[in-house]
């Protein structure tokens, strides 16, 4: 009798899944920016990001693309990549992607601000051992209400909050931000 690897299970629950997820934000929203992303993960990792892009579609949870109306865009220092990177991170129990948007940009840059949209929907393939899982990565654009920047991240990921005019060259998803930007903002048109 053949042993089926029991993260073939895993992974086809997480693709169904986040097929469903995918296709419901992309019903509800129009003019955002898609990116894929393709990462070999070791199998821990693998069963972990399956197991969320399983429970509800998105291994990384929700993000936000804060602004202010000049432009200027709220990064975070994360510490475990070691690069400026949106704030964001994983949900809490029931909350809705946009939920867990607002409640991460709290913590990790301590400002308030009210979504408008979705501004980039990635899609994050994992392969392991032959088997591939994905999942999506909703990052919504919020206008600041508050632009006063503190980090009170209980996760002790995030050491600095930011205020970018011209992003770091270390900014993790730099060029898909870029193009949200010049869409958002009109620039060279």
């Amino acid at each position: 009798m053949t042993r089926v690897d029991e993260l073939w299970y895993l992974a086809d629950g997480a693709r169904q899944t986040a097929e469903q997820t995918y296709h419901s934000l992309r019903d509800r929203h129009d003019d955002f920016v898609e990116f894929t992303r393709h990462r070999r993960v070791p199998r821990q990792h693998f069963r972990s990001v399956a197991s969320e892009a399983r429970d509800h579609g998105a291994p990384y949870g929700a993000h936000t693309l804060a602004y202010r109306p000049s432009g200027e865009l709220l990064l975070v220092r994360h510490e475990g990549v070691d690069m400026w990177v949106l704030p964001g991170g994983e949900l809490d129990g029931n909350e809705s992607f946009r939920e867990a948007a607002l409640r991460e940009l709290g913590e990790e840059g301590g400002i308030e601000a009210s979504i408008e949209g979705l501004g980039l929907l990635g899609r994050v393939e994992f392969y392991c051992d032959g088997n591939m899982a994905w999942g999506v990565l909703p990052v919504y654009e919020a206008r600041a209400e508050t632009t006063e920047v503190s980090v009170d991240d209980p996760d002790f990921e995030i050491s600095e909050a930011r205020w970018f005019e011209d992003l770091p060259a270390d900014t993790r998803d730099r060029e898909e931000i870029e193009e949200w930007r010049d869409r958002r903002f009109e620039r060279g048109a």
